[in-house]
């Protein structure tokens, strides 16, 4: 698979959840989990995980969004959608019908956040332990405030982005935030030059 049917996602720094996405040429503004990027997520920590994953299907409010035309799956969500977020639940990390016994958040939101849902493939073939659940692409608030660690994007760019996605499409996120990538050359020689000119007089 080229990069080209690959949503690749990248924070700006470690100190921010505001991050960019592209996919080919195109460019989005989006923002993730309030617990950063990690490589050893768990359920609660808030975080975005690390990693290439499948986009399963779409869920989304007919009475709030016209769906443009799109590659994956979708289906409206309805006023007794759930998502199970509990790991001892036989139905982790799925839709499930609610009023429901296990911990569960609702699909059905007043605040937009979930007008388009795209649920992204992590820990889900099979869920397993407390690796965590309920990761997607969503809307973002207006002010890109951190996510419980989704992908969240404006509204607009969401529905732009629809179009371009299909079952073969990957979402890449990235472990090394951006700013680490911008970093001057010259800084780490100027480092490790520092060290070489170290006498141990200076002590």
């Amino acid at each position: 698979m080229t990069d080209e049917n690959v949503l690749i996602v990248q924070a700006d720094s470690a100190e921010t959840s505001l991050a960019s996405a592209r996919l080919g040429e195109r460019r989005w503004r989006c923002t993730l989990g309030a617990g950063g990027i990690r490589e050893d997520k768990v359920e609660g920590d808030a975080a975005t995980p690390v990693g290439e994953f499948p986009l399963r299907r779409i869920y989304f409010r007919n009475d709030r969004v016209v769906l443009p035309k799109t590659g994956l799956p979708a289906r409206p969500i309805n006023e007794h959608d759930g998502w199970c977020d509990d790991p001892r639940a036989p139905t982790y990390n799925h839709l499930v019908h609610i009023p429901n016994e296990w911990s569960h958040e609702k699909m059905w939101r007043e605040d937009g956040l979930y007008d388009v849902v795209v649920v992204v493939g992590y820990n889900d073939d099979p869920p397993e332990g407390e690796w965590g659940s309920a990761i997607f692409l969503h809307i973002a608030r207006e002010d890109y405030s951190p996510t419980q660690g989704c992908v969240a994007f404006a509204r607009d760019d969401l529905l732009e982005l629809l179009p371009l996605l299909n079952r073969d499409t990957r979402l890449r996120v990235l472990s090394h935030p951006a700013d680490e990538e911008a970093r001057p050359a010259s800084t780490a020689d100027d480092e490790m030059k520092q060290f070489e000119d170290f006498d141990e007089k200076d002590w």
